[in-house]
């Protein structure tokens, strides 16, 4: 997007940015009365934010009151806009943070170009991600897979250096292509957070994202102490990367013919450069054809950090692993449904505590597995390690698995030849992109109705993989004298692989 266009959409913006506003309120930390010195309190330091004139670098701390009644605001913009938008969205979500939140001791409002929070106690420096914000775009990415891998490989980029920013800034903005498309993203923290406390904050925002945005076009995650956004188009405005003043009108360059270029040069020289521009053009897309990647996939996950899960987080989620959540039970553990504190609803298989595996093999299977990125395979989206606890937290698919079709009578009847086909066609490309296509050979050793679970469109997923057997890449035979699978009575024999 050119500077100009930019400036025009942020200033207009600016006028009506309550709209844009999505907020929070706090209920579990009490709330105060119109009388208390807390509220007088909460008023004088709204006060102080609607009439500040002050704000460097786009953030604002403030503490009002005495250790009981005090009230601390932490304000931040995004690290983009200019010192006039910042005011204005702080003073905007000032005053309308009181309206959404009228008697509650902590709020948090987000919008498009700033946050801002209070609470009754100290905030200064505590990385925080109790309230999470989500949007996304509705149009899906052309290539899921390969837009998926830029969009890692992009927001791993931008992680490390707005946590490695100073204490006045911790932003970054970049992009990367995708094929024939260009990921821009941005990113940032609040800089009171310190190099590691922004890295972490950053992924658990990071995690989010196959929540709500996966395959899109565009989305953005928020919190209290970070943000991410990324877009299919630039959306953020480039600025020097410790620029106390945000962006400025665009520099004007002097006209040619001012100089003393006469007509017939400047003729030439266009023609020149566009033959120049042209040729450039075209061997970029010679380049980018024979680059693309062809089935071959890595969602470029580099770091199992990235992909843990807080057990409180998912115990919470379950009910304490009530039996209501109980989603089913197989021969390696429960399985359960989750709903994450967004309203994002997940299942979590929690394995047999008699493992012999230790934490880094299991964090290695973990990483291999979470790489397995097909969309007839059940997304692997993470793991917690508490204990004796292993927990696999995969998406959660409504309609369950094709067994409760296949064997139910009245269900069954939905099945038309149709669908069945679609079903078969995609277990078998699932299977095909495990034994041909990933980066790692995967034997699933278990396949079976009810590991073939259904998404809203009765597309196939297949699941469990607790059996599946990695083989070396040129490997077409693998002997074993364990029985693997489910046998229904039948009497196990050796298994034996063979890939062709």
């Amino acid at each position: 997007m050119r500077s100009n266009e930019f400036l025009r959409r942020a200033a207009a913006t600016a006028t009506g940015l309550k709209k844009f506003r999505s907020t929070i309120c706090r209920n579990d930390i009490g709330n105060y009365t119109t009388t208390s010195a807390y509220r007088r309190n909460l008023e004088n330091l709204i006060s102080s934010l609607v009439l500040n004139t002050d704000i460097e670098y786009g953030f604002y701390n403030l503490s009002v009151g005495q250790p009981f009644d005090r009230v601390n605001a932490i304000a931040l913009c995004r690290g983009d806009v200019s010192i006039d938008i910042c005011r204005n969205c702080i003073r905007d979500a000032s005053r309308g943070i009181l309206e959404a939140c009228p008697n509650q001791k902590e709020a948090i409002a987000f919008s498009d170009y700033c946050t801002l929070r209070y609470p009754n106690r100290s905030i200064f420096g505590v990385m925080e991600t109790w309230a999470t914000v989500s949007r996304w775009s509705p149009k899906n990415a052309s290539d899921v897979n390969q837009f998926n891998w830029a969009l890692q490989t992009l927001l791993s980029r931008l992680q490390s250096k707005a946590a490695a920013g100073s204490s006045t800034r911790k932003f970054a903005t970049g992009n990367e292509t995708a094929g024939f498309e260009t990921i821009f993203g941005l990113v940032q923290c609040t800089p009171d957070l310190s190099e590691q406390k922004c890295q972490e904050c950053l992924v658990a925002a990071f995690r989010k994202i196959p929540f709500c945005c996966e395959g899109r076009h565009g989305g953005r995650v928020s919190n209290p102490s970070c943000s991410l956004r990324y877009e299919n188009y630039q959306f953020y405005h480039s600025i020097p990367d410790e620029s106390p003043l945000r962006f400025s009108e665009p520099p004007t360059s002097p006209s040619l013919l001012e100089k003393g270029i006469n007509r017939r040069t400047i003729i030439i020289v266009g023609i020149s450069i566009g033959s120049v521009v042209m040729t450039l053009l075209l061997c970029i897309i010679i380049y980018l054809q024979l680059r693309r990647p062809s089935r071959i996939v890595d969602n470029g996950i580099n770091s199992v950090e990235a992909l843990q899960f807080d057990f409180e987080t998912i115990r919470a989620s379950t009910d304490d692993f009530s039996a209501v959540k109980k989603l089913g039970q197989g021969g390696f553990g429960s399985v359960y449904k989750g709903t994450l504190l967004d309203g994002q609803h997940i299942a979590i298989k929690r394995l047999s505590s008699d493992s012999s595996q230790g934490d880094v093999e299991f964090k290695n299977e973990v990483l291999l597995v979470a790489k397995l990125q097909h969309r007839n395979l059940v997304k692997l989206l993470g793991f917690c390690l508490e204990g004796n606890e292993r927990l696999l937290i995969y998406e959660f698919l409504a309609d369950g698995s094709l067994d409760r079709f296949i064997f139910d009578p009245v269900r069954s009847k939905h099945l038309n030849w149709e669908k069945r086909f679609k079903i078969i066609g995609g277990i078998a490309k699932g299977l095909l992109y495990l034994h041909e296509d990933s980066r790692h050979r995967v034997i699933h050793r278990d396949l079976k109705a009810s590991n073939i679970l259904l998404d809203a469109e009765m597309n196939p997923k297949i699941s469990d993989f607790g059996l599946a057997r990695l083989l070396i890449k040129d490997q077409t035979h693998s002997n074993t004298n364990r029985i693997f699978g489910t046998l229904h009575g039948k009497t196990g024999t050796q298994e034996h692989l063979q890939i062709s």
